[in-house]
């Protein structure tokens, strides 16, 4: 979906399809014709854009195979489906029965994420539309915290580097510009908006920024007018961001709202937790581990990291961080310039939804993600922005 912005530049809204897990690219082209394609008609739109994520196996099979690439392009065109950004963070196995810290693996010290996010970016660079000329790709911020020590950080910084000058000579061969954004992610090297600053200042190239998740955003009790003034203040950019929502928990302490937060305590993603104390940001790795005795402080609130579907909080006595969402995209697109032209709903736990709530059929399924890009279309128009066709 685009949208002109009052500066008079495209702003560009997604939704990522890490929601159907493939492995391949015979999965990657069935997942356009069962829910994208479906998604695209539910919203009665001749286009609509996605969030293209592509594991291992089904980007190398892209960049080995020229064919295979024009293939998938005209696919795209076929069914209305547009490309303008990549979800270059999980790696493969995300549709696994138990992902967990799986995710964060391998992570920017090892050579597979350089090789990876390479065939990623010409992969991109050959599916943007004709009348496009930057695309953007999300990854993980460095690495998950543990065991990533000083060689580690310099040997990331220098893949980083190195993805950098590929994307300059990308650029002069295909005329196209790409960008990497790290997306800060609790319980990473990179959890907040803050920890990016000092790695990409030191990196210093403006093929790599940030991709704010508006979910992580919230799970970390970060401000969205501070966390983006900083951003701005320190010239890193902005490559996308991506439009979610995070468990919000206001009275942990009474058992009701404990009971509530179990329902989704499921074994296939990591749902770090957090509360703010005056001592500072307090967490977990995992929901079960905070709701385990007392692991965390509860006399304040909590947020899980737990992408709940934007259109529909939980019921009380929980809530979502959307309000929080409101707010940063407000700063993203509601200014005189947007900070940034790539937006991607990524709600990718459906099926990891308290069973209730999940999805039953691929209907329903495609019924939750039309309504959440309908959510996200009037926040933009809102914001003065006008839906083009």
């Amino acid at each position: 979906m685009r949208f002109r912005h009052p500066d008079g530049s495209t702003v560009h809204l997604a939704y990522c399809t890490n929601v159907h897990p493939a492995e391949t690219l015979d999965g990657v082209l069935a997942q356009l014709r069962d829910h994208c394609e479906p998604v695209r008609r539910r919203l009665g739109r001749d286009r609509l854009g996605i969030g293209l994520w592509l594991a291992r196996d089904a980007a190398h099979a892209l960049v080995t195979d020229p064919s295979a690439l024009r293939g998938l392009r005209t696919e795209l065109e076929h069914r209305g489906l547009e490309v303008v950004t990549l979800n270059g963070f999980p790696y493969e196995g995300f549709g696994a029965e138990e992902v967990k810290y799986r995710v964060y693996q391998p992570d920017w010290a090892d050579p597979e994420r350089l090789a990876h996010t390479t065939d990623l970016a010409r992969v991109l660079a050959q599916l943007l539309p004709d009348d496009v000329t930057e695309g953007s790709i999300s990854t993980l911020p460095l690495a998950w915290r543990t065991a990533y020590d000083q060689e580690r950080a310099t040997a990331a910084h220098t893949a980083l580097t190195t993805l950098a000058e590929r994307l300059d000579a990308l650029h002069e061969l295909t005329g196209r510009s790409l960008r990497i954004g790290l997306e800060p992610e609790p319980g990473c090297t990179v959890e907040t908006t803050r920890d990016a600053l000092a790695p990409l200042t030191a990196i210093g190239h403006d093929r790599i920024g940030i991709c704010v998740d508006t979910c992580h955003l919230a799970t970390s009790f970060e401000d969205p007018h501070t966390a983006l003034d900083a951003l701005a203040q320190a010239r890193v950019p902005i490559v996308k961001s991506q439009l979610s929502a995070a468990l919000h928990a206001e009275h942990p302490h009474v058992p009701e709202v404990r009971a509530a937060l179990a329902a989704f305590d499921e074994p296939r993603f990591l749902h770090q937790t957090r509360t703010l104390t005056a001592a500072g940001l307090r967490g977990t790795d995992d929901l079960g581990e905070a709701l385990a005795g007392d692991a965390l402080p509860d006399a304040s609130p909590w947020r899980a990291h737990f992408h709940v579907p934007l259109h529909a909080a939980p019921a009380a006595p929980l809530t979502s961080t959307l309000p929080v969402l409101r707010a940063a995209l407000t700063r993203l697109v509601g200014g005189p310039h947007p900070l940034t032209h790539h937006l991607e709903v990524e709600t990718y736990t459906w099926q990891a939804l308290p069973p209730e709530l999940r999805p039953r059929a691929r209907a329903q399924l495609t019924d939750g993600i039309a309504a959440e890009l309908t959510l996200a279309r009037d926040l933009l128009t809102d914001l003065g922005l006008k839906e083009l066709p």
